[in-house]
Protein backbone atom coordinates (compact mmCIF):
# COMPACT_ATOMS: atom_id res chain seq x y z
CA UNK A 1 0.00 0.00 0.00
CA UNK A 2 1.44 2.99 -0.93
CA UNK A 3 2.48 6.10 1.56
CA UNK A 4 0.82 9.09 0.93
CA UNK A 5 2.59 12.73 1.22
CA UNK A 6 1.00 15.96 1.28
CA UNK A 7 3.43 18.65 -0.27
CA UNK A 8 2.73 22.46 1.41
CA UNK A 9 4.39 25.37 -0.31
CA UNK A 10 3.23 28.23 -2.32
CA UNK A 11 5.80 28.06 -4.22
CA UNK A 12 4.33 26.60 -7.55
CA UNK A 13 6.73 25.23 -9.51
CA UNK A 14 8.65 23.56 -6.16
CA UNK A 15 5.25 21.93 -6.08
CA UNK A 16 5.55 20.57 -9.24
CA UNK A 17 8.90 19.71 -8.94
CA UNK A 18 8.79 17.62 -5.46
CA UNK A 19 5.51 16.29 -7.06
CA UNK A 20 7.34 14.34 -9.51
CA UNK A 21 10.13 13.60 -8.00
CA UNK A 22 7.75 11.83 -5.18
CA UNK A 23 5.99 9.81 -7.42
CA UNK A 24 8.58 8.79 -9.21
CA UNK A 25 9.60 7.29 -5.76
CA UNK A 26 6.65 5.18 -5.53
CA UNK A 27 4.63 7.93 -2.99
CA UNK A 28 0.95 9.35 -3.63
CA UNK A 29 0.74 12.56 -3.61
CA UNK A 30 -2.02 15.62 -2.33
CA UNK A 31 -0.64 19.67 -2.78
CA UNK A 32 -1.31 22.38 -0.61
CA UNK A 33 -0.41 26.17 -1.19
CA UNK A 34 -0.62 27.13 2.23
CA UNK A 35 -1.00 26.32 5.58
CA UNK A 36 -4.50 26.68 6.52
CA UNK A 37 -5.44 24.26 3.40
CA UNK A 38 -2.31 22.21 4.84
CA UNK A 39 -4.84 22.13 8.03
CA UNK A 40 -7.70 21.42 6.24
CA UNK A 41 -6.46 18.37 3.90
CA UNK A 42 -5.12 17.20 7.62
CA UNK A 43 -8.79 17.25 8.93
CA UNK A 44 -10.64 15.21 6.12
CA UNK A 45 -7.87 12.68 5.01
CA UNK A 46 -4.66 10.64 6.32
CA UNK A 47 -1.43 11.25 5.86
CA UNK A 48 1.89 9.66 6.37
CA UNK A 49 3.93 12.57 5.94
CA UNK A 50 4.05 16.54 5.53
CA UNK A 51 6.71 17.90 3.48
CA UNK A 52 5.52 21.76 4.84
CA UNK A 53 7.55 25.13 3.78
CA UNK A 54 8.16 27.29 6.33
CA UNK A 55 7.60 31.22 4.66
CA UNK A 56 4.02 31.32 3.28
CA UNK A 57 1.71 33.87 2.21
CA UNK A 58 -0.99 33.59 4.61
CA UNK A 59 -0.46 31.04 7.52
CA UNK A 60 2.86 29.87 7.77
CA UNK A 61 4.31 26.67 7.96
CA UNK A 62 5.38 26.34 11.75
CA UNK A 63 1.83 28.16 12.53
CA UNK A 64 0.30 25.38 10.54
CA UNK A 65 2.78 22.71 12.02
CA UNK A 66 1.45 23.53 15.98
CA UNK A 67 -2.18 23.65 14.50
CA UNK A 68 -1.61 20.13 12.96
CA UNK A 69 -0.01 18.61 15.70
CA UNK A 70 -2.59 19.63 18.27
CA UNK A 71 -5.13 17.60 16.24
CA UNK A 72 -2.71 14.75 15.22
CA UNK A 73 0.53 14.49 16.73
CA UNK A 74 1.68 10.66 15.29
CA UNK A 75 1.42 12.59 11.65
CA UNK A 76 5.64 13.38 11.00
CA UNK A 77 6.33 17.06 9.42
CA UNK A 78 9.24 17.98 8.02
CA UNK A 79 9.93 21.17 7.64
CA UNK A 80 11.37 22.92 3.91
CA UNK A 81 12.71 26.78 4.45
CA UNK A 82 15.29 28.58 2.09
CA UNK A 83 16.24 31.35 4.98
CA UNK A 84 18.41 28.60 7.21
CA UNK A 85 19.21 29.58 10.46
CA UNK A 86 19.53 28.18 13.88
CA UNK A 87 16.43 29.32 15.28
CA UNK A 88 14.18 28.63 12.61
CA UNK A 89 15.20 25.33 13.26
CA UNK A 90 15.22 25.08 16.69
CA UNK A 91 11.42 26.61 16.97
CA UNK A 92 9.99 24.23 14.46
CA UNK A 93 11.88 21.14 16.42
CA UNK A 94 10.11 22.00 19.60
CA UNK A 95 6.53 22.45 18.13
CA UNK A 96 7.13 19.07 16.89
CA UNK A 97 8.77 18.71 13.28
CA UNK A 98 10.26 15.49 12.55
CA UNK A 99 13.31 16.68 10.77
CA UNK A 100 14.09 20.08 9.02
CA UNK A 101 15.47 21.06 5.63
CA UNK A 102 16.95 23.35 3.83
CA UNK A 103 16.65 25.07 0.40
CA UNK A 104 17.32 23.97 -2.81
CA UNK A 105 16.84 20.56 -1.30
CA UNK A 106 19.45 17.68 -1.21
CA UNK A 107 17.23 15.03 -2.89
CA UNK A 108 19.38 11.97 -1.41
CA UNK A 109 19.30 13.77 2.18
CA UNK A 110 15.12 14.27 1.55
CA UNK A 111 14.85 10.37 0.56
CA UNK A 112 16.71 8.99 3.94
CA UNK A 113 14.41 11.57 5.44
CA UNK A 114 10.79 10.01 4.44
CA UNK A 115 12.12 6.77 4.55
CA UNK A 116 13.30 7.35 8.30
CA UNK A 117 10.05 8.90 9.14
CA UNK A 118 7.99 6.61 7.29
CA UNK A 119 9.70 3.55 9.37
CA UNK A 120 9.04 5.70 12.13
CA UNK A 121 5.94 5.81 11.75
CA UNK A 122 4.70 3.08 10.11
CA UNK A 123 2.48 0.06 12.04
CA UNK A 124 5.34 -2.59 12.77
CA UNK A 125 7.57 0.14 14.41
CA UNK A 126 6.58 -1.75 17.50
CA UNK A 127 9.07 -4.35 16.30
CA UNK A 128 12.05 -2.82 16.19
CA UNK A 129 11.61 -0.53 19.47
CA UNK A 130 13.11 -2.99 21.91
CA UNK A 131 17.00 -1.98 21.99
CA UNK A 132 19.63 -4.08 20.25
CA UNK A 133 20.16 -5.93 23.32
CA UNK A 134 16.49 -7.34 23.77
CA UNK A 135 15.76 -10.38 22.47
CA UNK A 136 12.77 -10.26 19.50
CA UNK A 137 11.75 -13.96 19.12
CA UNK A 138 9.35 -13.50 21.97
CA UNK A 139 6.77 -11.38 20.38
CA UNK A 140 4.58 -11.13 23.82
CA UNK A 141 8.22 -9.64 24.97
CA UNK A 142 7.93 -6.55 22.27
CA UNK A 143 6.76 -3.39 23.34
CA UNK A 144 5.65 -0.65 21.30
CA UNK A 145 6.44 2.93 22.25
CA UNK A 146 8.84 5.93 21.27
CA UNK A 147 7.64 8.23 24.26
CA UNK A 148 10.02 9.35 26.60
CA UNK A 149 8.84 7.26 29.57
CA UNK A 150 8.88 4.27 27.30
CA UNK A 151 12.57 4.87 26.22
CA UNK A 152 13.19 5.21 29.76
CA UNK A 153 11.43 2.10 30.73
CA UNK A 154 13.13 -0.09 27.82
CA UNK A 155 16.96 1.64 28.88
CA UNK A 156 16.32 -0.03 31.87
CA UNK A 157 14.88 -3.68 31.06
CA UNK A 158 17.87 -3.70 29.67
CA UNK A 159 19.82 -3.02 32.42
CA UNK A 160 17.83 -5.21 34.67
CA UNK A 161 16.87 -8.16 32.51
CA UNK A 162 20.56 -9.59 32.54
CA UNK A 163 21.12 -9.96 36.32
CA UNK A 164 19.21 -11.87 38.97
CA UNK A 165 18.05 -8.76 40.97
CA UNK A 166 13.88 -8.85 42.36
CA UNK A 167 12.40 -5.97 40.66
CA UNK A 168 9.15 -4.14 41.56
CA UNK A 169 6.92 -2.98 38.97
CA UNK A 170 4.75 0.07 39.70
CA UNK A 171 1.86 0.68 37.65
CA UNK A 172 -1.97 1.43 37.15
CA UNK A 173 -4.23 -1.04 36.26
CA UNK A 174 -4.03 -1.87 32.18
CA UNK A 175 -0.34 -0.49 31.90
CA UNK A 176 1.40 -3.59 31.04
CA UNK A 177 3.18 -4.53 34.31
CA UNK A 178 2.62 -8.29 33.46
CA UNK A 179 4.38 -7.41 29.50
CA UNK A 180 6.96 -5.66 31.62
CA UNK A 181 7.59 -8.48 33.86
CA UNK A 182 7.70 -11.03 30.68
CA UNK A 183 10.25 -9.07 28.93
CA UNK A 184 12.68 -8.61 31.87
CA UNK A 185 12.50 -12.68 31.86
CA UNK A 186 12.81 -13.46 28.73
CA UNK A 187 15.53 -11.80 28.15
CA UNK A 188 17.35 -12.78 30.80
CA UNK A 189 19.89 -16.08 31.37
CA UNK A 190 16.89 -17.72 33.32
CA UNK A 191 14.82 -17.55 29.43
CA UNK A 192 14.95 -21.43 28.61
CA UNK A 193 12.87 -21.50 32.72
CA UNK A 194 9.41 -21.17 33.59
CA UNK A 195 7.64 -18.19 33.50
CA UNK A 196 4.51 -18.38 36.00
CA UNK A 197 2.39 -15.67 37.23
CA UNK A 198 -0.04 -15.31 40.11
CA UNK A 199 -2.64 -13.16 40.80
CA UNK A 200 -2.43 -12.72 44.25
CA UNK A 201 -5.31 -10.28 44.55
CA UNK A 202 -7.61 -12.89 43.15
CA UNK A 203 -7.27 -15.50 45.54
CA UNK A 204 -7.94 -16.41 49.60
CA UNK A 205 -4.97 -16.95 51.83
CA UNK A 206 -5.67 -20.51 51.77
CA UNK A 207 -5.76 -20.76 48.67
CA UNK A 208 -2.91 -18.40 48.02
CA UNK A 209 -0.37 -20.32 50.35
CA UNK A 210 -1.47 -23.22 48.62
CA UNK A 211 -0.99 -21.65 45.23
CA UNK A 212 2.41 -20.68 46.34
CA UNK A 213 3.83 -23.16 48.76
CA UNK A 214 1.93 -26.00 47.41
CA UNK A 215 0.24 -28.91 49.49
CA UNK A 216 0.89 -32.35 50.79
CA UNK A 217 -2.05 -34.88 50.46
CA UNK A 218 -4.80 -34.51 53.16
CA UNK A 219 -3.60 -30.79 54.12
CA UNK A 220 -6.89 -29.48 54.03
CA UNK A 221 -10.70 -30.94 52.50
CA UNK A 222 -10.24 -32.07 48.87
CA UNK A 223 -6.15 -32.62 49.53
CA UNK A 224 -6.78 -35.78 48.09
CA UNK A 225 -2.88 -35.22 46.46
CA UNK A 226 0.30 -33.74 46.79
CA UNK A 227 0.41 -30.41 44.73
CA UNK A 228 3.53 -28.53 43.61
CA UNK A 229 2.83 -24.81 43.87
CA UNK A 230 4.28 -21.80 42.02
CA UNK A 231 7.70 -21.42 43.45
CA UNK A 232 8.22 -24.97 42.34
CA UNK A 233 6.73 -24.78 39.27
CA UNK A 234 9.13 -21.63 38.80
CA UNK A 235 12.15 -23.27 40.13
CA UNK A 236 15.55 -22.18 38.03
CA UNK A 237 13.18 -19.55 36.43
CA UNK A 238 10.96 -16.33 37.07
CA UNK A 239 8.22 -15.86 39.25
CA UNK A 240 5.13 -13.22 39.10
CA UNK A 241 3.62 -11.98 41.95
CA UNK A 242 0.78 -9.33 40.39
CA UNK A 243 -0.71 -7.23 42.95
CA UNK A 244 1.62 -8.22 45.62
CA UNK A 245 -0.09 -5.14 48.12
CA UNK A 246 -3.30 -7.39 48.18
CA UNK A 247 -1.40 -9.76 50.64
CA UNK A 248 -2.47 -10.74 53.76
CA UNK A 249 -0.18 -9.94 56.20
CA UNK A 250 0.26 -13.86 57.34
CA UNK A 251 1.37 -14.35 53.67
CA UNK A 252 3.44 -11.57 53.49
CA UNK A 253 5.58 -13.38 56.39
CA UNK A 254 5.72 -16.69 54.75
CA UNK A 255 6.40 -14.81 51.34
CA UNK A 256 9.56 -13.01 53.24
CA UNK A 257 11.13 -15.71 54.47
CA UNK A 258 10.89 -17.88 51.14
CA UNK A 259 12.76 -14.87 49.89
CA UNK A 260 15.52 -14.64 52.91
CA UNK A 261 16.17 -18.49 53.04
CA UNK A 262 15.13 -19.72 49.46
CA UNK A 263 13.34 -22.06 50.47
CA UNK A 264 9.54 -23.17 50.95
CA UNK A 265 7.43 -25.44 52.91
CA UNK A 266 4.12 -26.78 51.27
CA UNK A 267 1.30 -26.89 53.51
CA UNK A 268 0.64 -29.44 55.64
CA UNK A 269 4.18 -30.50 55.61
CA UNK A 270 6.99 -30.07 57.55
CA UNK A 271 9.70 -30.70 54.72
CA UNK A 272 11.91 -27.93 53.51
CA UNK A 273 12.58 -28.09 49.55
CA UNK A 274 14.96 -25.64 48.41
CA UNK A 275 13.82 -23.46 45.33
CA UNK A 276 15.85 -21.20 42.42
CA UNK A 277 13.36 -18.45 41.66
CA UNK A 278 13.81 -14.82 40.81
CA UNK A 279 11.02 -12.64 41.83
CA UNK A 280 9.01 -9.73 39.71
CA UNK A 281 6.59 -8.75 41.78
CA UNK A 282 4.01 -5.51 40.66
CA UNK A 283 1.26 -3.39 42.32
CA UNK A 284 -0.75 -0.54 41.40
CA UNK A 285 -0.49 0.61 45.55
CA UNK A 286 1.61 3.03 46.82
CA UNK A 287 3.85 0.38 48.44
CA UNK A 288 5.77 2.75 50.95
CA UNK A 289 2.75 4.34 52.12
CA UNK A 290 1.29 1.26 52.53
CA UNK A 291 3.90 0.38 54.85
CA UNK A 292 4.03 3.56 56.80
CA UNK A 293 0.14 2.93 57.46
CA UNK A 294 1.28 -0.50 58.95
CA UNK A 295 -0.78 -2.79 56.11
CA UNK A 296 2.21 -3.88 54.45
CA UNK A 297 5.39 -5.57 56.16
CA UNK A 298 8.54 -2.91 55.80
CA UNK A 299 11.34 -5.69 56.09
CA UNK A 300 9.45 -7.13 53.06
CA UNK A 301 9.04 -4.19 51.06
CA UNK A 302 13.03 -3.78 51.14
CA UNK A 303 12.99 -7.29 49.67
CA UNK A 304 10.76 -6.73 46.65
CA UNK A 305 12.05 -3.16 46.17
CA UNK A 306 15.66 -4.12 44.92
CA UNK A 307 15.31 -2.52 41.91
CA UNK A 308 12.35 -0.32 41.08
CA UNK A 309 10.14 0.06 37.44
CA UNK A 310 7.38 1.83 36.56
CA UNK A 311 4.84 1.19 33.77
CA UNK A 312 3.93 4.37 32.35
CA UNK A 313 -0.19 5.25 32.02
CA UNK A 314 -1.56 6.02 28.41
CA UNK A 315 -1.83 9.50 29.30
CA UNK A 316 1.97 10.05 29.93
CA UNK A 317 2.85 8.77 26.64
CA UNK A 318 0.99 9.80 24.15
CA UNK A 319 3.05 10.01 21.89
CA UNK A 320 2.36 6.07 21.65
CA UNK A 321 -1.21 6.03 21.15
CA UNK A 322 -1.45 6.11 17.18
CA UNK A 323 1.26 3.17 17.04
CA UNK A 324 -1.04 0.83 19.65
CA UNK A 325 -3.86 1.65 18.35
CA UNK A 326 -2.31 0.55 14.40
CA UNK A 327 -0.97 -2.45 16.35
CA UNK A 328 -4.61 -3.32 18.06
CA UNK A 329 -5.92 -2.18 14.98
CA UNK A 330 -4.31 -4.92 12.48
CA UNK A 331 -4.71 -7.85 14.95
CA UNK A 332 -8.18 -7.33 15.35
CA UNK A 333 -8.92 -6.57 11.71
CA UNK A 334 -7.13 -10.03 11.18
CA UNK A 335 -9.01 -11.80 13.59
CA UNK A 336 -12.23 -10.63 12.59
CA UNK A 337 -11.56 -11.24 8.59
CA UNK A 338 -11.82 -7.13 7.46
CA UNK A 339 -10.07 -5.64 5.68
CA UNK A 340 -9.57 -2.54 7.46
CA UNK A 341 -6.75 0.31 6.75
CA UNK A 342 -6.86 2.37 9.61
CA UNK A 343 -8.27 5.04 11.31
CA UNK A 344 -10.38 8.67 9.69
CA UNK A 345 -8.13 11.55 11.10
CA UNK A 346 -10.96 12.73 13.08
CA UNK A 347 -11.66 9.03 15.01
CA UNK A 348 -7.45 9.29 15.61
CA UNK A 349 -7.53 12.59 16.85
CA UNK A 350 -10.17 10.96 19.86
CA UNK A 351 -7.90 8.61 20.55
CA UNK A 352 -4.96 10.75 21.20
CA UNK A 353 -7.23 13.83 22.93
CA UNK A 354 -9.08 10.90 25.62
CA UNK A 355 -7.39 10.27 28.54
CA UNK A 356 -7.42 6.67 28.82
CA UNK A 357 -8.36 5.93 32.98
CA UNK A 358 -8.60 1.94 31.50
CA UNK A 359 -5.00 2.48 30.08
CA UNK A 360 -3.71 0.04 27.31
CA UNK A 361 -6.12 -2.46 27.95
CA UNK A 362 -9.29 0.03 27.37
CA UNK A 363 -7.49 0.98 24.11
CA UNK A 364 -7.36 -2.39 22.88
CA UNK A 365 -10.67 -3.12 23.49
CA UNK A 366 -11.94 0.26 22.10
CA UNK A 367 -9.93 -0.74 19.09
CA UNK A 368 -11.66 -4.01 18.78
CA UNK A 369 -15.58 -2.10 19.08
CA UNK A 370 -14.40 0.17 16.27
CA UNK A 371 -12.78 -2.74 13.82
CA UNK A 372 -16.04 -4.92 14.64
CA UNK A 373 -18.74 -2.30 14.08
CA UNK A 374 -16.84 -0.38 11.34
CA UNK A 375 -18.28 -1.05 7.87
CA UNK A 376 -16.22 1.19 5.74
CA UNK A 377 -12.23 0.71 4.92
CA UNK A 378 -11.41 3.30 7.62
CA UNK A 379 -12.80 3.16 11.34
CA UNK A 380 -14.55 6.13 12.30
CA UNK A 381 -14.84 8.15 15.21
CA UNK A 382 -19.15 7.04 15.70
CA UNK A 383 -17.16 3.43 15.94
CA UNK A 384 -15.08 4.56 18.62
CA UNK A 385 -17.70 5.86 20.98
CA UNK A 386 -15.44 7.11 23.97
CA UNK A 387 -17.03 7.50 27.43
CA UNK A 388 -15.40 10.70 28.64
CA UNK A 389 -15.40 11.80 32.18
CA UNK A 390 -17.50 14.46 32.78
CA UNK A 391 -16.10 17.72 33.58
CA UNK A 392 -18.43 18.72 36.59
CA UNK A 393 -20.57 16.79 39.03
CA UNK A 394 -24.16 16.67 37.96
CA UNK A 395 -26.39 19.37 39.77
CA UNK A 396 -27.54 19.05 43.23
CA UNK A 397 -30.51 19.97 43.97
CA UNK A 398 -31.66 21.73 47.74
CA UNK A 399 -32.73 17.76 49.15
CA UNK A 400 -29.06 16.50 48.35
CA UNK A 401 -30.15 14.66 45.42
CA UNK A 402 -29.12 14.79 41.66
CA UNK A 403 -30.89 16.26 39.28
CA UNK A 404 -33.49 13.39 38.16
CA UNK A 405 -33.16 13.14 34.29
CA UNK A 406 -35.80 10.74 33.57
CA UNK A 407 -38.04 13.41 33.50
CA UNK A 408 -40.06 13.55 30.40
CA UNK A 409 -39.84 17.69 30.27
CA UNK A 410 -35.53 16.93 30.61
CA UNK A 411 -35.70 15.13 27.30
CA UNK A 412 -35.04 16.37 23.95
CA UNK A 413 -34.85 14.35 20.59
CA UNK A 414 -31.69 12.87 19.51
CA UNK A 415 -31.59 15.05 16.13
CA UNK A 416 -32.23 18.57 18.30
CA UNK A 417 -29.45 18.11 20.28
CA UNK A 418 -26.92 17.71 17.56
CA UNK A 419 -28.35 19.91 15.48
CA UNK A 420 -28.17 23.03 18.15
CA UNK A 421 -24.88 21.67 19.48
CA UNK A 422 -23.85 22.21 16.00
CA UNK A 423 -25.11 25.44 15.86
CA UNK A 424 -23.31 26.20 19.41
CA UNK A 425 -19.86 24.78 18.02
CA UNK A 426 -20.24 26.97 15.13
CA UNK A 427 -21.25 30.32 16.99
CA UNK A 428 -17.76 29.48 19.36
CA UNK A 429 -15.67 29.46 16.04
CA UNK A 430 -16.97 32.07 14.19
CA UNK A 431 -18.51 30.10 11.52
CA UNK A 432 -15.19 28.20 10.50
CA UNK A 433 -16.60 24.92 9.81
CA UNK A 434 -12.94 23.22 9.30
CA UNK A 435 -12.29 24.31 13.42
CA UNK A 436 -15.96 23.20 14.23
CA UNK A 437 -15.37 19.55 12.47
CA UNK A 438 -12.47 19.33 14.75
CA UNK A 439 -14.33 20.38 18.34
CA UNK A 440 -17.23 17.97 16.83
CA UNK A 441 -14.51 15.33 16.42
CA UNK A 442 -15.79 14.83 12.86
CA UNK A 443 -14.62 15.59 9.14
CA UNK A 444 -15.26 18.33 7.19
CA UNK A 445 -17.40 16.68 4.78
CA UNK A 446 -19.50 15.19 7.51
CA UNK A 447 -20.04 18.50 8.82
CA UNK A 448 -21.56 19.60 5.53
CA UNK A 449 -23.71 16.40 4.96
CA UNK A 450 -25.25 17.48 8.85
CA UNK A 451 -25.86 20.96 7.65
CA UNK A 452 -27.44 20.10 4.40
CA UNK A 453 -29.64 17.78 6.65
CA UNK A 454 -30.54 20.31 8.85
CA UNK A 455 -31.17 22.92 6.44
CA UNK A 456 -28.38 25.21 7.62
CA UNK A 457 -26.69 25.77 4.57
Amino acid sequence: MKHTILICDDDRAHRIMLRALLTDWGYHVTEAEDGSEAIEEVQVRPFDLILMDVRMLRVSGLEALEVIKAYNPAIPIVIMTAFASVETAVEALKSGAYDYLTKPLDFDKLKITIRRAMEHTRFNFGKRLLKEELITSFDQAKMIGQSPPMTSLLDTICHVAPSDATVLIYGESGTGKELVAQAIHFNSPRKGKPFIRINCAALTETLLDSELFGHEKGAFTGADRPREGKFRQADGGSLFLDEVGEMSAGMQVKLLRAIQEREITPVGGDRVIEVDVRLIAATNRDLLREVREGRFREDLYYRLHVVALTAPPLRKRKEDISLLAQYFLSMFAEKNRKAIKGFTPAAMDQLVKYEWPGNIRELMNTVERGVVLSRTDYVDGENISLIQAPSSPPSVTADGHGEDFSQPNSILPLEDVEKETILSTLDLVAGNKSEAARKLGITRRTLHQKLKKYGLM
